[in-house]
């Protein structure tokens, strides 16, 4: 069997966690780079070696001989390019979250079974080291029967802009931008319950501070202050089928003392956090123990994970594993992503059947 033949569409900087993960893998042919900025695509296919440079991803698709492609864009553009990739027979990467809403999210769905390719979401953190050993111990039993989960990512200054900020191409703020991730990892760890019921909230009280001195944050290549339409911050509680609950809350920028990243899970025979750092808490003899794995990354790591996530999909596309991250579960993230912010613009709970 020859080299996967992937193509990379959006040569942005996230882009650069794909390609450096392509490029370590022995099975993998970088083979095209598209982008809207041409320079942009030329110095990246020029870093690692792609035969074919575009700035349409249609053409790409059309011209390139591709086997799989990563999806690096807006997440305005990641459900029209999925589905273009899909019907000509690729499979595909798609950068968290899927999309922008359910109905777009169902129309991939759709794609994927009807072009009978692989579509794995990029929920990097479900392919951690410290979530594989922590999801060994729940399938084992030690947490027993999960009932509960908390998840905060806070930033107290971090509003990207650009993009990230313009509720056109993001969907919206902290909520579809971080909290997937950490919604994403409770959810996953506690067996993917069905939602039954979201109450949300939503809040935009703050913009993007840009006033603030003498403390830097990550700000998108085409930053403009004046430029916000998104949620400064979001929270919510999530009730699952069976009783499961799910409390959420996240930020782009609040009051907060300092950045805060917590992720806990709780059972009925023990508990563990992975966020900030992986440690498992059960009982002994009548006896509360805090047990602390000895591995070498109790938090998660980057570009680990990334690397682990690439390799995966390409085992995938390859035939030799099924994705731990499949289009049917990106499809009930935005079910409660969405569900979030319906919450929050209508101050009603949201109900699934």
């Amino acid at each position: 069997m020859g080299k996967l033949k992937v193509g990379i569409v959006g040569a942005g900087s996230i882009s650069n966690m794909h390609l450096q993960s392509y490029a370590r893998n022995k099975d993998v042919d970088i083979t095209a780079v598209c982008d809207l900025n041409e320079n942009r695509a030329q110095d990246k296919a020029q870093q690692f070696g792609a035969k074919y440079i575009f700035t349409d991803y249609q053409q790409m698709l059309a011209k390139a001989e591709l086997d799989a492609i990563s999806i690096c864009t807006w997440n305005n553009s990641h459900a029209p390019i999925s589905i273009a990739a899909l019907d000509a027979g690729k499979h595909v990467l798609v950068e968290k979250p899927l999309c922008k809403t359910l109905a777009e999210a169902l129309l991939v769905q759709e794609a994927v079974e009807r072009s009978g390719k692989l579509l794995q979401v990029g929920f990097v953190r479900r392919y951690a080291s410290n979530t594989a050993i922590l999801k060994q111990f729940i399938d084992h039993g030690e947490l027993g029967s999960i009932y509960f989960a908390k998840a905060t990512c806070l930033r107290r200054l971090g509003n990207p802009g650009g993009w990230f900020s313009d509720k056109e191409r993001s969907g919206g703020g902290p909520l579809i931008d971080l909290g997937v991730h950490i919604i994403d990892l409770c959810w996953y760890l506690m067996g993917r319950p069905k939602v039954v019921s979201i109450s949300g909230n939503t809040y935009h009280q703050l913009g993007n501070r840009s006033h603030i001195q003498h403390l830097s944050f990550y700000k998108a290549a085409d930053y403009d202050a004046r430029n916000n339409n998104v949620e400064d911050s979001a929270n919510a509680l999530i009730r699952f089928e069976g009783g499961a609950s799910l409390l959420v809350d996240v930020s782009f920028t609040l009051h907060a003392k300092e950045d805060e990243l917590t992720v806990k899970i709780y059972g009925d025979k023990g508990g563990a956090e992975i966020e900030p750092k992986l440690a498992i808490v059960g009982e002994k003899y009548n006896t509360i123990v805090n047990l602390q794995p000895q591995v070498d990354n109790l938090s998660f790591d980057f570009n680990a994970g990334f690397q682990s996530e690439i390799d995966h999909f390409v085992d995938s596309c390859l035939g030799r594993k099924e994705t731990l991250s499949p289009v049917q579960d990106g499809v009930e993230m935005m079910k409660m992503l969405c569900g979030i912010y319906e919450s929050a613009s209508s101050g009603r709970e949201v109900r699934f059947d």
